[in-house]
């Protein structure tokens, strides 16, 4: 079989998969390799599944995202009836009433949706009164998309007008318009 036509047994994700697999270091996962790795990614999924919405470093959201997207994606394709759909479901699903509601709830959610299943949003960094190098990791937040959540934006998507150069624009652009309008009115009278 030529790498064409194994391209076609594997339905193409929704996001851009990483080339390399991510080393992520854990205290679970330090002394066990990559099935410590994800023996942790299986419980960051289940997790993100039963909450819908959680916060991870960088590293761990990305790969989390990755699992999540291909889970929902063969629940999809596959459905409830499809017997290694349902084991791949049972092993990454820790609580199994979780299985329940991926092809109960997430699949009919996800079933037309034309993008990605997940949302992933750059999270604030943590306050550290012992700054160190090591202490920074960039945070996200990965959702699943349609959540009964209250919706997330970055704070520069929406102007805010109580910042200080919004209200100094808003108020030159009000001055502007009395004045256009005061020099419109006296050329008509002084044309009558």
């Amino acid at each position: 079989m030529n790498q064409a036509e194994v391209g076609k047994l594997i339905s193409r994700m929704r996001i851009q998969v990483q080339p390399k697999p991510w080393k992520i270091q854990n205290a679970d996962s330090l002394h066990l390799g990559l099935r410590g790795q994800l023996e942790v990614t299986r419980k960051s999924v289940t997790a993100l599944i039963q909450n819908e919405r959680l916060e991870f470093t960088s590293g761990r959201g990305v790969v989390v995202r990755e699992y999540t997207e291909r889970l929902i994606q063969e629940a999809i394709t596959h459905g409830d009836k499809h017997i290694p759909t349902m084991d791949l479901a049972r092993w990454w699903l820790e609580d199994k009433s979780l299985v329940h509601k991926l092809f109960k709830v997430l699949v009919p959610r996800f079933q037309d949706s034309s993008s990605s299943y997940t949302r992933m949003l750059k999270a604030p960094m943590m306050y550290n009164p012992n700054p160190s190098p090591t202490n920074y990791k960039d945070r996200v937040v990965l959702e699943l998309r349609g959540n009964p959540f209250p919706p997330l934006y970055y704070s520069n998507t929406q102007p805010n007008k109580g910042l200080i150069h919004n209200v100094l624009l808003a108020e030159a652009r009000r001055e502007a318009k009395l004045r256009n309008e005061f020099n419109t009115s006296n050329s008509n009278t002084s044309n009558d």
